[in-house]
């Protein structure tokens, strides 16, 4: 059967570097990428150089909170799989407004759900729905406990708990219906089309402009951090392989703490340009911390390892991704 992919929010970071690597991985494959983003201030349509125009590529301007338009876009391309990447992400603004965040990403899933299921009358089709590791809450900083995917979910911020209802809503069309859902539950991603209010191009651009980089609190809170790339790999086997009804925990045992991070970033950073690396100490400012900011996420990744065969990448491969996202970020003006 000729796969024909909807990709939700494909102007975004994961999205986009997911569409490219798709392109880049099945050259010669016969299949159709749909790419239906709302167009919000976190897209960017400079992601889509890589692959606009593809003759098996079509971009098209809605929300999936648009019944009529979802509906449109399954009729004319003739939609087989979902790949749901469409979401509000900024922890930070699902604080200040968390009605917008369970509009799009609780709302907006029923919507995909809904219609998909509608059109699809047989077991040859499959809906991805991306999440995150932030589902399953906040671990203490000294703790040796990892999430599996069989942990409860417990979110704490707006943003988390949106997904966390997406994820439910998404297995309950899975008992209820036998929906072909499969979750993914990725940690912190970083490399190349990342919007400028994350974490990693706040420091690169603070770095590059010497202007002050926002730590919150102590900076103690840890991270596990995965390269987009190798995201975009383990969502595409969870597409391509994953059993219907499951979970997987993406993740590429980098836990580090978010001071030792910008302290990381500053040292390759001063090491690719040849500059003094205490010439930029000055600019680390401690800030007032975020509400409710979780202490630590921790997942156990040997699911997708074990059943899907998934490599997990190698320990030094963080400093040479780094210099990879450094390189674009200042290369394109980023």
């Amino acid at each position: 059967m000729r796969r024909n992919l909807l990709v939700t929010g494909g102007l975004g970071f994961i999205g986009s570097n997911f569409i490219n690597y798709y392109y880049n991985t099945y050259p010669s494959r016969d299949f159709s990428i749909t790419n239906l983003d709302k167009e919000t201030y976190a897209a960017d349509i400079a992601n889509t150089e890589a692959f606009r125009y593809k003759g098996n590529y079509s971009l098209i301007k809605g929300d999936i909170c648009n019944r009529e338009l979802v509906d449109y876009v399954f009729e004319k391309y003739k939609i087989t799989d979902v790949i749901n990447f469409a979401a509000e992400s900024h922890v930070d603004n699902s604080i200040l407004d968390p009605a917008i965040f369970v509009k799009s990403n609780v709302d907006g899933v029923c919507s995909l759900l809904d219609i998909a299921k509608h059109h699809w009358t047989d077991n040859k089709h499959r809906f991805v729905q991306i999440s995150t590791d932030e589902v399953y809450g906040s671990m203490g900083l000294t703790s040796t406990d990892k999430w599996s995917e069989n942990h409860s979910l417990n979110p704490r911020s707006p943003y988390s708990a949106s997904k966390a209802a997406a994820e439910h809503l998404c297995m309950s069309y899975y008992t209820t219906y036998g929906f072909p859902v499969i979750i993914t539950r990725s940690s912190n991603n970083f490399g190349p089309r990342q919007n400028k209010e994350k974490f990693i191009p706040v420091i690169l651009s603070s770095l590059k402009n010497k202007r002050n980089i926002p730590i919150y609190g102590k900076g103690d809170n840890i991270r596990d951090w995965i390269y987009v790339d190798d995201n975009c790999k383990a969502i595409d086997l969870a597409f391509s392989k994953g059993k219907i009804g499951n979970s997987y925990n993406i993740g590429a045992n980098n836990e580090i703490r978010n001071k030792n991070l910008v302290a990381m970033i500053m040292n390759v950073y001063c090491f690719t340009s040849g500059c003094n690396v205490d010439d930029y100490k000055n600019l680390i400012t401690h800030v007032e911390d975020r509400l409710g900011h979780d202490l630590r996420y921790s997942i156990d990744i040997n699911k997708i390892k074990n059943d899907l065969g998934w490599e997990v990448p190698k320990p030094n491969s963080m400093h040479d991704n780094m210099v990879k996202t450094m390189a674009w970020y200042h290369g394109e003006g980023k």
